[in-house]
């Protein structure tokens, strides 16, 4: 039997959203998504398709919409595109099992229906149909969909295929996707192909995936290493993973990072309060998920470009999640890597080699009590952040100036969360 698997993206979603909130029509309507307060520079998260049809470009910034075009500016509102993403996750779970979804991102998912067509007695396009048009009855909003006879095929098909389609449907097996696509340019259209990768093809006079596919592959993979074999692969419309084989992957090392673009340039003092902060947030949520780390890692970045990032590597003296410690291996990176005279714009940190607390071996040479007192505390302090807000009950250091901690735990993902 033929694999056949479906994704599905909702259309320009922050935007049709908004629309939808309106009692608008988002094909008839100019609304872009992006925060006012952050003045003309910043990116619109999502525009309409009304938009789109002008000419205006997602991602855009405000100021490159023209000046002849009207429109509304809804502030971002991270929370209610949740609950819309995660009520119309309830309508896939109507169709599939979740064991057969795999959720790609906030507005976009993969589905397994190999075994479903036979269950329902529909074809493919007639289950994506009937998908689509039960999240429009439900929530407004518009949905298209690829149908491919592997994952990589559903999400070319949806990307490239489906919004040439009357239908909003897409459909891509290997033969009609060589015959097709093959010359099908630009190569950034491909799913995985951004810019640097088409202009090193192109170094190669590889122009579509027609000539990636018949390339000499001595030469692929000594341009990319083992990622000419996905390459490759994806050339020719082959691809081997399935989502039970995502469901089944766990990574051999694990890291947790975080980071931060600073609104204004920090002075070496002031960048060292947000990287306690950041640090404090970083252990909670290790402690939270009882894991620990022995390796920290700092990134900074300045205002000025020439001016290179620094940062570095520290080990700790054993595994840990605890507070005080973690802050004091970031404190020694940073006083040693960091620029003193530069304006910072950019901090990140990632705790290495993250693993379950439960098999972490005890240092002998360590007070072990004092360590469980300040663990349970920070516990403590987690459950009611959970409970209550994060901003319930905060350090110190969290109303100094030019702290970051109190704002951001507003935002998801960067933006207001509502």
């Amino acid at each position: 039997m033929q694999n056949i698997f479906l994704c599905i993206d909702l259309k320009t979603f922050y935007a049709s959203v908004e629309c939808v909130e309106r009692n608008l029509d988002p094909f008839a309507t100019n609304l872009v998504v992006a925060d006012p307060a952050r003045g003309k520079g910043t990116i619109c998260l999502a525009v309409s398709p009304r938009m789109k049809m002008l000419g205006v470009k997602n991602r855009c910034r405000v100021f490159e919409i023209p000046p002849n075009i009207k429109y509304i500016m809804a502030p971002p509102c991270m929370k209610k595109y949740m609950e819309y993403s995660a009520n119309i996750y309830a309508i896939y779970l109507k169709y599939f099992s979740k064991e057969d979804i795999h959720v790609y991102s906030i507005d976009e998912a993969f589905m397994d229906a190999t075994k479903y067509l036979k269950l329902y007695k529909v074809s493919a396009v007639e289950l994506a149909k009937n998908i689509m048009q039960d999240i429009f009855r439900t929530y407004g909003i518009t949905a298209t969909a690829g149908i491919g006879t592997n994952l990589y095929l559903a999400k070319i098909a949806l990307d490239i295929t489906a919004k040439h389609s009357a239908t909003n449907v897409g459909f891509l097996d290997e033969a009609k996707y060589q015959k097709e696509l093959w010359h099908h340019k630009p190569l950034t259209d491909f799913w995985q192909i951004g810019h640097g990768i088409e202009r090193r093809l192109n170094k190669l006079r590889i122009q579509d995936m027609y000539e990636v596919a018949h390339a000499e592959q001595k030469k692929l993979y000594k341009e990319f290493g083992v990622n000419a074999e996905y390459l490759i692969d994806h050339a020719w419309g082959r691809e081997s993973c399935t989502i039970a084989d995502i469901k089944k992957y766990k990574p051999q090392a694990r890291c947790i990072t975080n980071s931060q673009v600073l609104f204004e340039d920090y002075s070496f003092e002031k960048a060292r309060l947000v990287l306690k902060e950041m640090v404090e947030l970083g252990s909670l949520r290790l402690i939270e998920e009882h894991l620990t780390t022995n390796t920290v890692k700092l990134y900074i970045g300045y205002s000025k470009d020439g001016i290179p990032a620094t940062g570095g590597t520290e080990r700790t003296c054993n595994n840990t999640n605890v507070y005080s410690e973690l802050v004091s291996a970031f404190l020694r990176l940073y006083d040693k890597t960091t620029n003193r005279n530069a304006g910072i714009r950019r901090i990140g940190i990632s705790f290495d080699n993250v693993q379950e607390d439960e098999y972490v071996q005890l240092n002998l040479f360590q007070d072990q009590e004092k360590v469980e007192k300040e663990r349970k505390l920070e516990l403590v302090m987690n459950k009611m952040k959970n409970e209550m807000g994060k901003n319930k009950i905060l350090r110190g250091i969290n109303l100094e100036q030019g702290a970051t901690a109190v704002m951001r735990n507003t935002l998801i993902g960067g933006h207001k969360g509502e």
